[in-house]
């Protein structure tokens, strides 16, 4: 009988796992789709003829600049009513905001949408949050390892569905695609996520008491850090790669392709080596696997600075990538292991804010940066950054603590 309920168990959270893979995935295709692709769309489709590399990192950055401000309080709302409502909330509003971008006409318009797409979003860290509450803890680090993947997965076939689109049928209709697709992960989590043990009787918190309680964590304040550095350091280059591939010789005509292919790179690396990674850290400890990510990270973008090839830099980009896809699990494993469980949506819900943060500031300096030097220079610049952190990461001690008292109980 024993033997029968946990194989149940063990179904539940696989089965859950599967769901919320498939719910990320439409999720990060849509956006991988339309997004990456914003500058040609910003001067193609909205006639943005100058400042083009300050317009890409407004645009790109505004975003997540709204969704860092609200994130604690979805983050909240989500440890009192439950992580599956989020995922619902995030993404029909998702759908409904890409259909009215292929409306948009003029390039200020366009970024009111992009401010409320920041305010509605969230499904992701409310998949993370939802499959870290809802793992056998010895399973946490492959769970996540392989929500990685899904993220990543979304990462390689959006850009080329994107650039296939915006090349056959124009940088707009890239907008239709994605709401159609995040639709697809909107009812994925209506009809089939599932959310187990949920007390929905307990108090709901304040930010402020939850900003107060992570600073009286000193291992998770890190952690934060590091997520935010870790997403920086990819987005600071998100509105460059496409103005970048078109310097070193390809045509205008196929840089939505040439760059789809360069953004997919980063993402088949991480479908590859992400539950690998995941694995390693459950046995040899999630420190040691990011020390080895950042190293490896830090030292890829350095080399980027040296391929001035098209195929060259996206086969560095791949190389890069393998050792990328420790960062974020290994991160996201850490942050479950010490926090308690009825603070785990705040967390990620912090978590994403500093990542959000990140992603809005990298873009915008990405972006500046671009306008003011030479763009391989960014590539250095990028590249001794995560060196820095994998020398923090290095000298410091991850002695993770067992925490299994509630946040509420004293």
């Amino acid at each position: 009988m024993q033997t029968y309920v946990v194989a149940i168990e063990d179904f539940s959270w696989k089965r859950n796992l599967v769901v919320l893979w498939l719910g990320v995935f439409f999720c990060s295709t849509a956006y991988s789709i339309s997004i990456p692709f914003l500058p040609i769309f910003l001067k193609a489709d909205l006639g943005v003829t100058s400042n083009l590399e300050i317009w890409s990192g407004v645009a790109f950055g505004i975003t997540f600049l709204a969704s860092a401000l609200i994130s604690p309080f979805w983050g909240s709302l989500s440890d009192k009513y439950g992580r599956k409502p989020m995922l619902i909330r995030s993404g029909f509003s998702l759908a409904a905001l890409y259909l009215i971008n292929y409306f948009v006409t003029d390039p200020y318009l366009f970024l009111v949408v992009r401010i409320f797409q920041g305010l509605l979003a969230g499904f992701v860290p409310a998949s993370i949050a939802l499959v870290g509450t809802n793992t056998p803890e010895n399973k946490t680090g492959y769970a996540l390892g392989v929500m990685a993947t899904s993220g990543a997965t979304g990462t390689i076939i959006g850009p080329l569905i994107g650039g296939v689109v915006s090349y056959y049928f124009g940088n707009r209709n890239t907008f239709l695609f994605s709401a159609g697709i995040v639709l697809i992960a909107a009812l994925i989590a209506t009809f089939w996520a599932k959310e187990h043990n949920f007390n929905r009787s307990a108090k709901r918190s304040h930010v402020r008491d939850d900003l107060k309680q992570a600073a009286g964590n000193p291992i998770f304040v890190a952690l934060l850090t590091l997520a935010g550095i870790s997403t920086f350091s990819i987005m600071i280059l998100e509105p460059l790669i496409t103005i970048y591939v078109q310097s070193i010789g390809v045509s205008s005509n196929n840089a939505s392709l040439s760059s789809g292919i360069v953004f997919s790179a980063v993402g088949v690396a991480t479908l590859i080596m992400a539950p690998r990674w995941g694995k390693i850290g459950g046995k040899i400890g999630y420190g040691k696997i990011l020390f080895i990510g950042l190293l490896g990270s830090g030292i890829g973008n350095l080399l980027q600075f040296f391929f001035t090839s098209i195929w060259g830099f996206g086969i560095l980009r791949f190389a890069y990538g393998l050792f990328y896809a420790a960062v974020l699990p290994s991160i996201n494993a850490m942050i479950v292991k010490v926090t308690p469980s009825d603070f785990r949506g705040r967390a990620f819900g912090l978590n994403q804010s500093a990542s959000q943060i990140a992603t809005m500031a990298g873009p915008i300096i990405g972006g500046l940066l671009g306008h003011w030097i030479d763009i391989r220079w960014v590539f250095v610049i990028n590249g001794l950054m995560l060196l820095v952190c994998a020398i923090f990461v290095k000298r410091r001690s991850w002695e993770i603590p067992i925490l299994e008292k509630s946040s509420h109980s004293n």
